[in-house]
């Protein structure tokens, strides 16, 4: 088996290397005190490992800091699990909104270890960031403005489409 930088080397890091446990990600957020508001750096961890479990580990501390009678009003009206669960979830969605937004800016500005782990190859493990850097080095700077804009329209939209869904969240009272 030859182990080159195809794509193979990413997904061997992926299926592979160990992940953290749960209580890194507790003891992250407790030491610094972390809220919806922080951003934090993924740097060194290959495939964004760190975002998603943060972003989780935020996103339990927004619902748990809902107000507690708004669930037992729900179960009290007859509400059944997955309706009071949503209804905490509309309650706590600025919150909400505000995890998805900074894990997914953690995650589209990944780029070095993108570039060290996936090798940078086209259409194998070449991602928007990684072209940008790419053909700015080389010089294009026309393809590199032009991917740049595409990203930029891909935050704007993910951005837009959050904001259209806590409005939406708010008329069904």
């Amino acid at each position: 088996m030859s182990l080159g930088f195809g794509g193979e080397v990413a997904d061997f890091y992926q299926r592979y290397r160990r992940g953290y446990p749960a209580a890194v990600f507790d003891a992250l957020v407790d030491a610094f005190a972390l809220t919806v508001d922080d951003v934090v750096l993924d740097l060194g961890c290959g495939t964004g490992q760190l975002a998603l479990p943060i972003a989780a580990a935020l996103s339990a501390a927004a619902i748990q800091g809902v107000d507690a009678r708004i669930r037992r009003t729900a179960e009290t009206l007859g509400a059944g699990s997955w309706r009071t669960a949503w209804t905490v979830a509309r309650e706590a969605r600025f919150a909400l909104a505000a995890v998805i937004t900074a894990a997914f800016g953690q995650v589209v500005a990944e780029i070095g270890a993108a570039m060290i782990v996936g090798g940078n190859i086209r259409g194998s493990t070449r991602t928007l960031t990684t072209a940008v850097a790419l053909y700015t080095a080389q010089g294009d700077f026309g393809l590199a403005l032009a991917l740049g804009l595409v990203l930029l329209i891909l935050a704007l939209v993910v951005n837009i489409a959050l904001q259209v869904l806590q409005g939406r969240g708010g008329d069904h009272a």
